[in-house]
């Protein structure tokens, strides 16, 4: 699997980012570094305790990252997300957690086959 097609398999957009980094090889390194990435992992953490400036950031942080690295799909849900906790409305950010963790997990286990 190329990582062309990783990005096919998750919806990102491999020519947005390869004409961003202009060489497969930094796609292919810095794709993988988000692997370690622990946004996700802070955002349902904070989602769950009730840290709504927390979950923000979480969310903010990982909608950052994901627009960056040009994984478009992770990146939309991640804006939806992090525009609701912006607002402070928590009930309303754990009912759209399900969506961006379809997401993630869609991105991760792509780029899990990669590499």
């Amino acid at each position: 699997m190329t990582i062309q097609e990783v990005y096919n398999e998750f919806g990102g957009s491999y020519e947005e980012i390869l004409g961003r980094f202009r060489s497969k090889a930094l796609v292919e390194r810095f794709s993988m570094k988000f692997l370690n990435d622990g946004s996700y992992a802070e955002l349902v953490s904070a989602l769950a305790e009730g840290r709504g400036e927390d979950a923000f950031r979480a969310a903010h942080t990982l909608k950052g990252v994901a627009k960056n690295l040009a994984f478009t799909r992770l990146g939309d849900s991640s804006s939806e997300l992090t525009e609701i906790l912006r607002g402070g409305d928590l009930e309303a950010g754990r009912a759209y957690l399900p969506r961006l963790t379809a997401d993630y997990e869609l991105t991760v286990g792509a780029l899990k086959k990669f590499g």
